[in-house]
């Protein structure tokens, strides 16, 4: 399992200097179903905007 998982959102809760993810878990999805084909394909669910 990742060690450390890297964020470039600093607009997101989770985010951390240095561009880490402080998340629990991380929630990936598809826009394709259950394979995608690319990076574009898919979408970061774990993302909280920052208040």
């Amino acid at each position: 399992m990742a060690q450390d998982v890297l964020c470039e959102v600093n607009n997101c809760t989770y985010w951390e200097e240095g561009n880490l993810c402080q998340a629990d878990k991380i929630y990936v999805v598809s826009h394709t179903g259950k394979q995608a084909e690319n990076q574009k394909e898919t979408d970061c669910k774990t993302f909280e905007p920052h208040n």
